[in-house]
């Protein structure tokens, strides 16, 4: 079963303390994709973090999906990322 987007807050301002963190549960515009079937859910995660500093797009997306590892793919299928610094958010 899918995380909550409270859940899934939880789980990533504990792996992100300092971050502006915005989720989306995009989990309906997949109904009846082969992932959406077992339940697991489907999110887009923004995140505007200095922990973000001098890395890249890849690294920052591993740091991502690192804070729910556990959980994919049996609750979360699919994560759409934006992994930003404050300087690239005020940008």
């Amino acid at each position: 079963m899918k995380p909550s987007l409270e859940e899934l807050q939880q789980r990533l301002q504990a792996a992100f303390p300092d971050a502006r963190i915005e989720l989306q549960d995009d989990s309906h515009l997949h109904a009846g994709h082969a992932g959406a079937a077992g339940g697991a859910g489907h999110f887009t995660v923004r995140l505007v973090s200095g922990r973000f500093a001098g890395l890249g797009v890849v690294a920052r997306h591993r740091l991502v999906y690192d804070s729910v590892r556990d959980w994919m793919p049996d609750r979360i299928h699919a994560l759409v990322i934006a992994a930003r610094t404050p300087d690239e958010a005020a940008a």
